[in-house]
């Protein structure tokens, strides 16, 4: 076994690409995302996982800012994105979309992600840092989704959770 680098690496993720297509479209909306890495490292995450569109709300910081883009490795030029100012009007123009609104919270209704259904067009909403998703955004979601902490904390960074939401998508079809 050996590390793949350069042109055999590439050739290894077109080939899987091309065999395992993701079947379903997926946008996320930061809703007061604050600090700068962490919308960069979504970024990121973003391109990785095929996200159709972020639409960033509220405080969060948009493109081009070099935080982001360090972090982000300027795929903030590759992923599509938009600014909304209100995540609830972002909601309803998703929904008026198709889109089924699932926020990644703990919240007295939520799901074990790795339980819940995703429709085929789903949007994953993530809050601050610290005071996670408003009730009103909570309220403007279809439904909820958290994940199971097993170790003294309460949540992880909001990068991560999100990561292993859109994953657990993508390969649970």
């Amino acid at each position: 076994m050996k590390p793949l680098i350069g042109t055999d690496l590439k050739r290894f993720l077109r080939d899987y690409k091309r065999t395992n297509q993701p079947t379903h479209d997926l946008v996320a909306l930061l809703q007061s995302v604050e600090y700068p890495a962490n919308v960069g490292s979504i970024f990121r995450v973003a391109d990785g996982a095929g996200v159709s569109e972020l639409v960033l709300t509220g405080i969060t910081p948009t493109p081009p800012h070099p935080t982001i883009d360090k972090v982000g490795r300027f795929k903030s030029l590759k992923v599509p994105w938009r600014y909304e100012q209100d995540p609830v009007k972002a909601i309803s123009d998703l929904k008026a979309d198709g889109y089924h609104i699932v926020a990644v919270e703990l919240a007295d209704t939520a799901v074990p992600y790795h339980t819940f259904a995703y429709p085929p067009k789903t949007c994953l909403v993530v809050g601050h840092e610290d005071h996670g998703i408003t009730k009103a955004t909570l309220a403007a979601c279809d439904t909820a989704v958290f994940l199971p902490m097993y170790g003294k904390g309460l949540s992880l960074n909001v990068h991560v959770a999100l990561s292993i939401v859109l994953y657990h998508i993508l390969h649970t079809s």
